[in-house]
């Protein structure tokens, strides 16, 4: 008896949520704008700038983790991915946690809360179950950050809440921290290894791409000290100091990737990009907190901007050919994407610093947002809500 496939959307964890999360990329930005420059009454209910960095670290970020970490255990384990009902039910979740926070002034804090804050344990405690059944305990510390994450989105609801600020500003500052190590970790993992690859197959020779151990625990262990140093308040010049050495670290870690031997292939550069833009965050909040000369807001938005919209179409853009059965190369078009998310990145910088007007190079930024996040769902939604191009079945199984 033939078991019924569910529909190509719902085969694997990357399909729906990258797709959610190319979408809600273009809507969180549309709103925003619309409420700063448009006049439209958002029924936000917190502090419009505490929602607007909410909705980007523990809405639209979670849908990106989940998409990636989902994909991941499959192949770390080689255990079925999640589809089907139970994906659905997952993504269902993901999707009533944004709607509530569009809601949070028609209904109850405790209910928004309570619904927003469920996805994050469930994904952590699928990922759980799965790494501890086919005994992958190497990766159980994506777990931990799992969790720490949804204490950084529990502290945010506490401080809208109470009205305590300081709640709400640790458990921003907790969620980039979070989402940084993340960030460091898995590009860490996938951006040399993908390089060397490529390397190997194109006459080079994947030597090139060097990791020595005492830098790589350099670049991360100084990455991960942040986390405690921010949620406990540490004096600024130490904490600066800490970034500073992080900076260093992870840019050490980028030159002996040897980004430029892979510029020939935009799947590739395109990651060594995005981490070029952690360690230029790291530095621009170094020296934010060693001199005071610049606002907070030019490294949050190198790194937000930058390095997290950056490497989440970079990622995405490779997933969804490579588990697709297509050849490992962007689809027609797809340069557009990575041009138009540079160009995002660099105005929202010139804005931060006060480099350029404020209303028109917002605007302009989250035009070229837009258009990087909408034509990635143009383009990848046929691939992402299809059938795979092998002729195997969506979820990747032999047929």
């Amino acid at each position: 008896m033939q078991i019924a496939q569910p529909p190509a959307l719902l085969a694997y964890g990357f399909r729906p949520f990258f797709l959610l999360t190319g979408v809600y990329a273009v809507v969180v930005i549309l709103g925003w704008m619309g409420f700063l420059f448009g006049g439209w009454p958002l029924p936000l209910g917190w502090s419009p700038f505490k929602w607007h960095s909410h909705e980007m670290l523990y809405g639209l970020v979670s849908a990106a983790i989940a998409g990636f970490l989902l994909t991941a255990v499959t192949n770390w384990t080689g255990a079925p991915p999640l589809r089907g009902r139970r994906l659905l039910l997952l993504v269902l979740l993901w999707l009533s946690g944004r709607v509530f926070m569009w809601l949070a002034s028609w209904v109850p804090a405790w209910l928004v809360a309570l619904v927003d804050l469920a996805f994050l344990p469930v994904l952590a405690l699928y990922l759980l179950r799965v790494l501890v059944q086919h005994n992958n305990r190497r990766n159980l510390v994506l777990v931990a950050v799992l969790t720490l994450l949804f204490i950084g989105n529990l502290l945010m609801h506490l401080g809208f809440a109470s009205g305590r600020t300081g709640l709400l500003d640790t458990g921003e500052q907790l969620g980039f921290d979070l989402i940084l190590l993340l960030m460091a970790v898995i590009g860490g993992r996938i951006i040399p290894a993908f390089s060397a690859n490529w390397l190997r197959m194109h006459g080079g020779s994947p030597d090139w791409v060097a990791r020595p151990v005492w830098i790589e625990r350099i670049a991360l262990i100084s990455i991960a000290l942040l986390i405690p140093l921010d949620a406990l308040g540490a004096p600024e010049k130490m904490t600066g100091l800490v970034v500073l050495i992080a900076a260093l670290g992870n840019g050490l870690r980028l030159w002996k990737w040897a980004g430029w031997r892979v510029r020939k292939e935009p799947l590739l550069w395109i990651l060594h990009l995005a981490y070029a833009w952690i360690v230029l965050g790291l530095m621009l909040r170094a020296l934010a907190m060693l001199t005071g000369s610049l606002p907070d807001t030019v490294w949050q938005h190198a790194l937000g901007v930058g390095a997290i919209g950056t490497l989440l179409l970079g990622v995405m853009t490779r997933v969804a050919v490579g588990h697709t059965g297509r050849p490992l190369k962007l689809i027609p078009f797809g340069l557009w994407i990575y041009l138009a998310i540079t160009a995002a990145a660099l105005l929202r910088l010139l804005v931060a610093a006060q480099v350029i007007d404020f209303r028109l190079g917002l605007s302009l930024a989250a035009l070229a947002w837009v258009l990087a996040f909408g034509l990635f769902v143009a383009l990848y939604w046929p691939i992402l809500s299809g059938p795979r191009a092998d002729g195997r079945p969506a979820d990747g199984r032999p047929g």
